[in-house]
């Protein structure tokens, strides 16, 4: 990538490798297996989000481990959004605590954003930069000294390298989420979130995005993604967590909830353990 002009804006077997407990590898990967133990990323405790007298979030508290990839769930208006925007930063949490690899969300915002990358659903770009210049932009941003190799890298993995002297406006949705993606990774961030990351991408994109985010598991980032889709979240997560009216309702490993759900009426998937954990916990507010 040569010099850039800036402009100032104010699913069985894989799931088997993958969902040993306290392990992070990507399916196909020779990265080294991450040990039991390892470091809590993601730390959350007591975490509330109100709206008034609305309670979006409630008391909600657990942990994700480098190389985990926890699968956020949920029906509608469980809370799901409201809380990746509580940990990352966007908006505050009325209550309780998020620590981003050790620093605290609240009392050392930089230090943990400079952890973390956000994905939402919806790519938001500058209309008048180049991909080229997205990612040099990003780079200055976070002071990531000769980025270029590593933005080269992420152009040819997410397949727009093609693209880097387009705006934005030439780009196919799913390209703008390339873009995005590969703008939030240039840091080499250790704390990930993914809101529906499948959205705009075609069969091959999809495949690749899968691919990449358990490579990136497998080299010991701690993963969040938050989908309706629960064939993705059955095929990459090593962990599930299910919200519904913004309470934890499941939590624990995949094995572990999808055991705990099949003593009921033998084997069973996601889905199923899904529409029964909701079911229930509807059955236990009435």
């Amino acid at each position: 990538m040569g010099p850039v002009n800036f402009f100032r804006d104010d699913r069985l077997d894989r799931r088997c490798r993958f969902q040993t407990a306290g392990f992070g590898v990507a399916a196909g990967s020779e990265t080294s297996v991450l040990p039991l133990g390892a470091e809590r990323m993601i730390q959350v405790e007591a975490l509330t989000k109100l709206y008034g007298e609305f309670v979006a979030v409630n008391e909600l508290a657990f942990e994700v481990k480098a190389g985990e990839v926890m699968g956020l769930v949920g029906p509608n208006g469980a809370g799901k959004t409201t809380t990746l925007r509580c940990l990352s930063g966007i908006i505050p949490p009325s209550r309780g605590a998020i620590r981003i690899c050790g620093h605290d969300l609240g009392q050392d915002p930089i230090a943990a954003k400079r952890e973390l990358a956000f994905f939402s659903d919806e790519p938001r770009l500058f209309d008048y930069l180049t991909v080229e210049q997205h990612l040099a932009f990003v780079a200055r941003i976070y002071q990531v000294k000769d980025y270029e190799p590593v933005a080269d890298h992420l152009l040819e993995e997410l397949e727009i390298a093609g693209k880097r002297n387009a705006l934005p406006g030439e780009l196919s949705r799913g390209m703008k989420q390339k873009l995005a993606i590969a703008c939030g990774l240039v840091h080499a961030p250790r704390v990930i979130y993914f809101d529906e990351p499948l959205t705009g991408l075609d069969p091959i994109g999809i495949r690749r995005m899968k691919d990449s985010i358990l490579k990136r598991a497998g080299e010991g980032a701690a993963i969040i993604i938050s989908s309706h889709l629960l064939h993705l979240v059955e095929e990459i997560c090593s962990h599930i967590l299910i919200l519904k009216d913004g309470r934890k309702i499941a939590h624990g490993t995949l094995a572990e909830i999808t055991q705990q759900f099949a003593a009921q009426a033998g084997e069973t998937n996601l889905e199923e353990v899904f529409f029964r954990a909701t079911s229930e916990a509807g059955k236990g507010q009435q």
